[in-house]
Parts: structure tokens; C-alpha cells; sequence
């Protein structure tokens, strides 16, 4: 492609050598158990977050393995229909609560919105350890009780099947999830005071990386959208109780009121995902395109747009709930709406590229995938916008294909892509290139390959949820089977050359992509900040 100068900020962030440490780095300033659980070092604290989403991944995607095996014959293979339901439930709640929802902000966010900003550390450095520790004891919760009698209430908990008493530990999951979005507000809460009362003088405007906008943007969301999932789980724990009765159609309780509460929170955490992931391709896309991204003022105003419009939007989920025609059509309409703002982002990344630099290293192979399968997730979510076709689409494999097109192509690609541009970073060591870029592709064919499939069943009309299906829907589901297979063999060998690359890895210098945003002029890894008390934390 056509080599163009770069830009100023690129040349006057190179030029600057990076500073040397003035303590050991973040890895090394203890070695103790106590110096971990007990950290404060935003740093250390992301790396427990990887750490933690890393477990529960693997355990939701063996789950989802598990239903893809099982789907292989058209009348099943060795589970039963209680057992499928549990699977289901366990995968759903796992994969979205404790790894989609929290990657990119509780690990990438973490470790680079105060460097990014020029401080220290976050603003609430004990806050951030508090949320750690319910993250994870939540997500302990949730897995014990998908594996001590399973949840049969899927992961929605819709009534009458998560109200009322089914024998299933469906109270004990609801309160890990609960745990679960009270860490993800503590989160929100800490990014939105790093951003508003830690910034350096005249880090503003433009100089503020698009990673650290998009998570300003996020933060609005992660303080409201979790305390009413939060307040309609616990009201369904008090139904399961006996003390209220709020959902239960037998003692008078309205259903329907809980698939509202629900789907009001879980709506726009879905696009809060999206956002975290806006800012971490944002950022791979500037550097490997050698340019910076076209247009930035637009992109930071439609991720606090695609933010507020979130909230508007949960009533796409209740076409078919008894909702009048007009509220329906009220819905619809802006649902269809929210698309402008993430194809205006989507038209500035191509603007990027146009032109760019482009070197086609593991991390950008991660972007441009991401791209386009987020097109894919966007133009299915019109589709079921609509209120025709969403109605026809509503309970069948489409919106499965559409949910993990946006969780796997977004989150998931985001996440892997931001992981291995900033691994360097974060351990000072370099992975094989060549074999993650292999990997990379194998793991894009591996998506296409499991969830194409799945539109196209859902489009011939097989509903979801359920473990038996026509036998002229085998070929599809065994296709889709080998391409989990594929999926899963990708994740595999990416965090096998990841470990390998903690020791035996080569050294990374401080700024190995020459990237423009001033984490890189940190020593890799960077400093501990203030040792594991942070007593100075400024």
C-alpha cells in the first residue's frame, strides 16, 4: 500500500526514550501470595482479573462443547434434556456475566486507562481490589452451582421457571451474578472517577487515546444498567423465598415485569461490550495503520450516543411478551436507529485504512476480524429489529448465531486482539508472531464455521434450546460441531504459546509495535506503583 508520512503525534511519541524505572517492575515488587490477594497495583490487579475470566472461560466453553457433541444426532447422544437445559444455563451465565462482560475493561482497562491518563494508579485503588474479590467469589457461585445440581432456568432466570421453586440451585447462581455486576459497577465507578479527577493538566480532547473515551463511555453504563439486573434477580431470590410475590402468577405476581427489569439491564451491558471493544481496535487499528484514527471527535460522540441509546432499546426482546403494536413499532424503530452511530464508527476504521501502512501483524488480524464480524452481528440484530422478521426469528437458532456473532466475533476477538498488542507490555516478553497469526486465522474460520451454520438453521425456522431436532438439520449441526472444534483447538494453542512466552519469550523492548499512546513510553513491564500499599498513590 502507498507509504505515507506519519503523523505528528506518532513521530513526538517515538522520539521520547522511555524512563527508567525507579523501582522494580510491577511482577517483581513481590513475590508472596499476601503481596497478590492483598495488591492494589492496578496492574497486578488486571492480571488477576485475566487470571480469574481466564478459569471461567474454560468452563463455560467446555459446557458449550459439551451441547455441540451432544448435538451431533438429531435425538442426542448421551445427555439428557435436564442435563442440556443445565449445560445451556451454566454456558450462558459464564460466558457472558464472567468473561464478554468483563474482559476487555476489568483486564486491558485496568491496566492501561491510568497510564494512558498520566496517573498512577485508578482513583479508587481499594475499590478495585474489593471488586476483584466479588468478581470472583461471584463467579465461584455460578460455577458451583452449575456443577453441584445445575440451574435449569436458563441464564435469563425468565418466570415462571427461575421464580418459582424447580430443586436447582437457580437462588445460589442469581446471587453469584448479582456479585458478579457489583464489581462490574465498582469498576465503572473507579474509571469514571480516574477519568473525571486524575487527569493530567491538558491531557484532554484530542491527546486522551480513543481506549480511554470508549471506557469513559462504558462507565456511564457499567454504574446504571447492573443495580437493575441486580434489583430483578434479587427480587426473584425473594420470590424463590416465599416472601414476595412479584413474579409468581400464583400468588399474583406479574411475569412479564421481570422480563422488562431484565432485559433494561442486560441490553445495554450487551453494548457496553461492544463499546470497551471499540476502543481496543480503535487503538490497533491506528497503529498498524500507521495513522491515527479518521475522525476521532465522531467516533468518542458516537460511543456516548450508542451508550445513551442502550438504555432505550430493551423492548426488541418482548415482541412477542403481549406488548402493544405501537410499543413494539416504538422499539423497532430504535433499534434500527442505534445501527447509525456503529456504522459511522465502523466508516471511520475504513477511513483509517484507507491509505494506511497497513502491516497485517497477529494483533490487526484480530481487528479487521473483528470488523467484519461485527458487521455480521450488526446487520443480523437489524433483521431482528424488525418487527416481522424479528417476530419470525424470535425463538430460533438466528438469535443465537446473532448473540455469539457479536459476543465471540466482538468481545472475544477484541479481547484476544488487545491481548496479544499489549502482552509485550504487560510481561515484557514477545510470543511467536508467525504462530499467532496462524492461530488467528484458524480462530476466525473456526467462528464463521460454527455460527453460519446456526443463521442458517434459524433462518429455515429450527428453534432454539432444545436437544433433539429434525434430522434434515444434522449436516448443519455437524458442521457447526467441527467448527467449535476448530474455535477450541485455536484458544488452545493461543494460550499455550502465551504461557511459553512468560518464560522463555524474548525480551520486549519498551515499545515494540512504535505505537503512539504514552502507555508505551513505560519500561516493559512497567514500574509497581508505590509497591503493594500504594500508601503514595497520587
Amino acid at each position: 500500500m502507498n507509504q505515507k508520512p506519519l503523523s505528528p503525534p506518532f513521530n513526538a511519541m517515538q522520539t521520547q526514550p522511555p524512563p527508567c524505572p525507579a523501582s522494580p517492575d510491577y511482577l517483581h515488587a513481590g513475590y508472596t501470595l499476601r503481596s497478590w490477594l492483598l495488591t492494589r497495583d492496578h496492574k497486578r490487579l488486571a492480571l488477576l482479573y485475566l487470571l480469574s475470566v481466564t478459569l471461567f472461560f474454560v468452563a463455560g466453553h467446555l459446557a458449550g462443547n459439551l451441547m455441540r457433541v451432544e448435538l451431533l444426532a438429531p435425538a442426542g447422544l448421551f445427555l439428557t434434556a435436564d442435563t442440556y437445559h443445565k449445560l445451556f444455563s451454566l454456558h450462558g451465565m459464564l460466558m457472558l456475566f464472567f468473561f464478554a462482560l468483563p474482559a476487555i475493561p476489568c483486564v486491558l482497562g485496568n491496566f492501561l486507562v491510568p497510564p494512558m491518563l498520566g496517573v498512577r494508579d485508578m482513583a479508587f485503588p481499594r475499590l478495585n481490589l474489593a471488586a476483584w474479590y466479588s468478581f470472583t467469589l461471584g463467579g465461584t457461585l455460578v460455577l458451583l452451582a452449575g456443577l453441584l445440581g445445575g440451574v435449569d432456568s436458563t441464564w435469563t432466570f425468565l418466570p415462571p421457571y427461575g421464580s418459582e421453586g424447580t430443586g436447582t440451585n437457580v437462588t445460589v447462581a442469581a446471587i453469584g451474578i448479582m456479585l458478579g455486576c457489583l464489581a462490574i459497577v465498582l469498576t465503572g465507578v473507579n474509571f469514571m472517577g480516574t477519568f473525571l479527577m486524575r487527569r493530567t493538566a491538558g491531557e484532554a480532547g484530542p491527546r486522551v487515546p480513543l481506549l480511554v473515551w470508549c471506557h469513559g463511555a462504558a462507565s456511564l453504563v457499567m454504574i446504571l444498567a447492573p443495580p437493575v439486573l441486580m434489583i430483578a434477580l434479587g427480587l426473584l431470590v425473594m420470590d424463590r423465598a416465599g416472601g414476595l410475590s412479584v413474579f409468581t402468577v400464583g400468588r399474583g405476581g406479574d411475569p412479564v415485569l421481570f422480563q422488562h427489569l431484565f432485559w433494561f439491564g442486560v441490553t445495554p451491558i450487551i453494548y457496553l461490550i461492544i463499546l470497551t471493544a471499540i476502543g481496543v481496535v480503535s487503538e490497533i487499528v491506528s497503529c498498524f495503520a500507521r495513522r491515527p484514527v479518521h475522525g476521532q471527535p465522531v467516533v468518542v460522540a458516537c460511543c456516548f450516543i450508542i451508550a445513551v441509546a442502550s438504555f432505550l432499546i430493551w423492548g426488541q426482546h418482548l415482541y412477542l411478551s403481549g406488548q402493544s403494536a405501537y410499543t413494539s413499532l416504538v422499539f423497532s424503530f430504535l433499534s434500527m436507529l442505534i445501527a447509525v452511530p456503529l456504522g459511522l464508527v465502523g466508516t471511520h476504521w475504513i477511513a483509517t485504512l484507507y491509505r494506511g501502512s497497513i502491516r497485517l501483524d497477529s494483533p490487526m488480524l484480530y481487528a479487521l476480524a473483528f470488523i467484519l464480524l461485527f458487521v455480521v452481528g450488526t446487520l443480523s440484530g437489524l433483521m431482528l429489529a424488525l418487527l416481522p422478521s424479528g417476530a419470525y426469528l424470535h425463538n430460533t437458532y438466528f438469535v443465537v448465531a446473532h448473540l455469539h456473532y457479536l459476543m465471540v466475533g466482538g468481545a472475544l476477538m477484541a479481547f484476544l486482539g488487545g491481548l496479544h498488542f499489549w502482552w509485550p507490555k504487560i510481561t515484557g516478553r514477545l510470543y511467536p508472531e508467525r504462530l499467532a497469526r496462524n492461530v488467528a486465522v484458524l480462530i476466525f474460520a473456526g467462528i464463521n464455521a460454527t455460527f453460519l451454520p446456526l443463521m442458517i438453521m434459524g433462518l429455515k425456522g429450527l428453534p432454539r434450546r432444545h436437544h433433539v431436532y429434525p434430522p434434515e438439520f444434522q449436516v448443519w449441526q455437524v458442521m457447526s460441531t467441527a467448527g467449535a472444534s476448530l474455535l477450541g483447538i485455536g484458544l488452545l494453542v493461543t494460550m499455550l504459546y502465551m504461557f511459553w512466552s512468560l518464560r522463555r519469550g524474548p525480551r520486549a523492548g519498551a515499545n515494540p509495535w512504535t505505537a503512539a499512546t504514552p502507555e508505551w513510553n513505560l519500561p516493559s513491564p512497567p514500574a509497581a506503583t508505590g509497591s503493594y500499599s500504594l500508601r503514595g498513590a497520587s
